[in-house]
């Protein structure tokens, strides 16, 4: 004796939204943190200024340290970049697209506010680029049932 159900015939909608959710999440993140991780290794510890085109130095290790990723549910994507790490200016961006940013300096005995030019010096777009190309094989039999 056959004993077949009709629910049985179909999907479960809930079970496989449920899991095709749970594979973006996953997949995402994983995009997230290659891309966070290629970043950080761009930047190098040297002393000096990095020429215009490459990825900047670091000197003291913030930038490296506080380049973070998250899912954002809201807009289903990764987040990716820089979080802020001082008041004044806005280093990391000045860094990736060029512009100006604030910086503090001590000038007798005195701290003064004091405006640089940087140049371009993009770390997160090429970071991103050098990633893209393994992002097809992340998604590949990432829907499991469970």
């Amino acid at each position: 004796m056959i004993d077949l159900r009709i629910k049985d015939l179909f999907f479960d909608r809930q079970k496989v939204e449920r899991a095709a959710d749970k594979a973006k999440r996953e997949v995402l993140s994983k995009a997230g943190a290659f891309i966070r991780q290629t970043a950080r290794t761009s930047i190098r510890k040297r002393k000096g200024i990095s020429p215009p085109g490459n990825p900047p130095y670091s000197h003291t290790g913030l930038l490296r340290r506080f380049i973070l990723f998250g899912y954002d549910r809201g807009t289903d994507s990764v987040v990716v970049g820089p979080a802020r790490i001082s008041k004044p200016g806005d280093a990391p961006h000045a860094l990736e697209f060029g512009g100006t940013s604030e910086m503090e300096q001590r000038r007798r005995g005195r701290r003064v506010r004091v405006k640089a030019r940087i140049r371009k010096r993009p770390y997160m777009g090429p970071a991103m680029e050098k990633e893209l190309p393994k992002f097809p094989t992340l998604w590949r039999n990432s829907i499991r049932s469970g």
